[in-house]
């Protein structure tokens, strides 16, 4: 589950991680009354005003701005809000801004002494274990700095029957350069922002930049937290966290029925139950010169609404041309599968692409007969590799009319 930079910060203060004082505001005049009690707490005489949305790049495409008054603060909030922010990783349709997050301006006097730094920690699958990632050259685009510089950034692995060393955290500031009362502080930081990762069940937590004050303080200027969905039963406060508005909806309503929905950019759209079979009919697709358009997952126990759904939400996608389902009837048994796509179809009605179907395991010469006898314009295969080139033939003569 994705959150947004100022819930993020949220969960980072709680386990001690510093942070710019900041406000969270909906609208322009919300805005100014948290920009004067950021202010009076802290004697601030800038601002930064930023717009909340699930994708990095917000910078560069006028999301980040410098406040040095209160008529700015006032007038980026109003900029902000209502826009369609695009970045690199929005792609070309952009996100709506919905909230700005009003915060505390760190860039005081001594700006020449300020450093960025880049900080994540996740899990490094190759090893199994947790790494913390970092780099001198914060602010910018990691991906660009580890293929045009990749000796400025730095790794530590963490063990994962000991966790995080205190040699580790002071070797993490060493590396980064930093002397005397920084060195302490980027030590107690990393040390807490460990803490934090482990603590909220997190896969990924990134700051870029990591931000050293001219006074030497080291604070949190940005964060991306990822958490594990699979551990939210053990955070309760976090699943309200949850933006619904920042995901995709076919996704959304995919996981209303317990369906493991990701859009890709293909034209096949592709049911199956298990994710490593889904896995593999994706692959073959790709072999056999096709290109899906979907991942999804209707899982071991897929049923008539299940199924119904599935051709929702596939059909949703307008780039689809024709539909493969592949069910291996393990716990399910073929045979209730195939009366469900019977069923769905006379649920949803007409289906204006062709769609190919695949039934192995338990019960799957009955379900044959089911699909054959249904009298519906549905293609039935035995194996993966028919089934794939099949649907690209299906793809490449076009559409027809389903009855």
């Amino acid at each position: 589950m994705n959150l947004h930079e100022y819930q993020g910060k949220i969960i980072l203060k709680k386990y001690g991680v510093s942070i710019p004082e900041g406000i969270m505001v909906e609208s322009p005049e919300a805005a100014l009354e948290a920009a004067k009690n950021i202010r009076n707490k802290t004697g601030t005489a800038s601002w930064a005003v930023k717009a909340q949305i699930h994708a990095g790049g917000r910078g560069k495409g006028g999301g980040v701005k410098i406040a040095r008054s209160m008529d700015e603060v006032y007038e980026y909030a109003t900029d902000m809000l209502g826009m369609t922010l695009v970045t690199h990783q929005t792609g070309p349709a952009g996100k709506l801004v919905h909230k700005v997050l009003v915060e505390q301006g760190i860039y005081y006097p001594g700006e020449s002494e300020v450093a960025e730094i880049y900080m994540s920690i996740l899990l490094d699958r190759q090893t199994g274990r947790n790494i913390i990632i970092y780099s001198t050259e914060g602010g910018m685009d990691i991906e660009n700095v580890a293929e045009n510089t990749p000796n400025l950034i730095f790794r530590e692995e963490i063990h994962p029957g000991i966790g995080l060393q205190p040699f580790q955290a002071r070797k993490t500031a060493f590396n980064l350069g930093l002397e005397g009362k920084a060195r302490k502080e980027m030590t107690r930081f990393v040390t807490a922002l460990y803490v934090s990762y482990i603590q909220t069940d997190a896969s990924l937590i990134e700051i870029n930049p990591v931000f050293k004050t001219s006074d030497n303080l080291i604070m949190a200027a940005d964060s991306k937290v990822v958490l594990d969905d699979n551990a939210l039963f053990r955070h309760s406060d976090y699943t309200q966290m949850r933006d619904i508005s920042e995901e995709d909806p076919s996704e959304v309503e995919a996981g209303k029925y317990g369906i493991n929905f990701i859009k890709l950019d293909g034209n096949i759209g592709c049911m199956v139950n298990g994710a490593g079979l889904a896995m593999a009919t994706m692959d073959i697709i790709k072999l056999s010169g096709g290109d899906p358009a979907n991942f999804l997952d209707v899982g071991g126990t897929a049923n008539v609404n299940a199924v119904e759904a599935g051709f929702r939400i596939i059909l949703k996608d307008e780039n689809v041309k024709a539909i493969l389902i592949n069910i291996f009837g393990g716990i399910v048994r073929c045979d209730r599968v195939a009366q469900g796509i019977v069923d769905a179809y006379s649920r949803i009605g007409s289906i204006q692409v062709p769609v190919v179907v695949r039934l192995q395991g338990t019960n799957a010469a009955e379900a044959k007969q089911l699909i054959d006898e249904s009298g519906l314009k549905v293609y039935s295969v035995v194996s993966l590799q028919e089934a794939a080139e099949v649907v690209k033939k299906l793809v490449a003569g076009g559409a027809f009319s389903a009855t």
